[in-house]
């Protein structure tokens, strides 16, 4: 074997991957993570691990480390076609980190992965600024990612993302189904649309079969329908926790893939049940719409897509009034959704159901 290639030899070019694209969309980036620090982190970026000083934990009696990790799922494929990169961030960062505080953990860092066809730098560097500007917003550093070239195995300008985020939590305010009790108040969180889930129920039905261009104006919208599918996830991290400082929280249900009622039977005790009142409020276009053009029976969209309802607390029924009005504070629309009752096996996980028809 000699050390020397020879002339027209095998190279990682002529494989399909650009060393220097990387390189460059490395630089790019590197302006977007820099807003996205915490005190405790330690180096910067290109390193092998994203460093966290974690001595802050000796300031908890007891501190429970929290974990979480996720993707977008394929509103990618929208942000591909539209060729809109920027935003796409949020539904990541969204999903993870506000899976984090429902248990009441504070988000502390994260880490990203970008696989993609070709790596064209300021494409790469457009979705790391929206997974940045995202986790400013969730109040977590970004602490390292990964970018991977996959010629042969995604086309050119395919990609998909995925993260993972650490957070912490004092063990004595630890949210979850051991603080719910009958009688507990269940307050809506709005969502800013479809969020990032039910996208290949929402691509099948307007996109394939009724045949929709992403650029068709929606009366119903205001905006084209692309601009509305990419509508950004709310994030709900900082809320949630001011909202926890402020008043009595018992839990907290993300409303991510499977819907309302699915995701907060997760938090509801054995013997219990929360009875939710779709009267409380009308979902947004978006959701009418799909179902209509769709032709679709309302459980089908309910237990597919989150109806206008992002994050759910539960809060005792004493403190729902200042609930709303902490939310109203912090500028997040909110609402009285239910209320949690006796019923159900004491054996059998807890349950939730939608009760009456959606306002007019």
């Amino acid at each position: 074997m000699t050390d020397n290639p020879r002339p027209g030899g095998a190279t990682y070019a002529a494989a399909g991957v650009d060393i220097e694209a990387g390189d460059r969309a490395v630089e790019l980036m590197k302006q977007w993570v820099a807003k996205a620090t915490r005190p405790e982190v330690l180096g910067g970026l290109g390193g092998f691990a994203g460093l966290f000083d974690a001595s802050k934990l000796t300031t908890y009696r007891r501190p429970l480390l929290a974990t979480s990790t996720d993707g977008v799922g394929t509103k990618v494929a929208i942000a591909q076609r539209m060729d809109v990169h920027h935003t796409i961030g949020f539904d990541l960062v969204g999903m993870v980190v506000d899976d984090l505080v429902v248990c009441g953990a504070e988000p502390l860092f994260m880490t990203d992965y970008v696989a993609t066809g070709k790596v064209v730098p300021e494409r790469i560097a457009a979705i790391v600024r929206g997974i940045a500007e995202a986790c400013v917003q969730a109040g977590c550093a970004l602490v390292g990612g990964e970018t991977a070239e996959h010629p042969g195995l995604l086309d050119p300008d395919e990609y998909d993302v995925a993260g993972a985020a650490t957070g912490v939590v004092e063990a004595d305010a630890l949210l979850g189904p051991e603080r719910i009790r009958e009688g507990d108040a269940v307050i809506a969180l709005a969502s800013s649309g479809l969020h990032s889930n039910g996208y290949s129920l929402v691509r099948h039905v307007l996109l394939n079969q009724a045949g929709w261009s992403l650029d068709r104006q929606v009366p119903e919208f205001g905006r084209a329908l692309g601009e509305e599918l990419l509508e950004p996830t709310r994030i709900y991290a900082l809320t949630c926790l001011e909202l926890a400082r402020r008043v009595e929280v018992h839990a907290y249900a993300h409303i991510t893939g499977g819907g309302l009622a699915a995701n907060l039977a997760r938090v509801i005790p054995a013997g219990l049940h929360a009875r939710l009142d779709r009267s409380t409020w009308r979902p947004a276009p978006v959701f009418e719409l799909v179902g209509a053009v769709g032709q679709m029976a309302g459980e089908e969209l309910e237990r597919t897509l989150n109806m206008g309802v992002g994050m759910v607390a539960v809060v005792p029924a004493d403190t729902a009034e200042a609930t709303l009005a902490a939310l109203r504070d912090l500028e997040q629309h909110a609402w009285l959704l239910g209320v949690i009752e006796r019923g159900g096996s004491v054996e059998a996980p807890g349950s939730a159901a939608l009760n009456g028809d959606y306002a007019s």
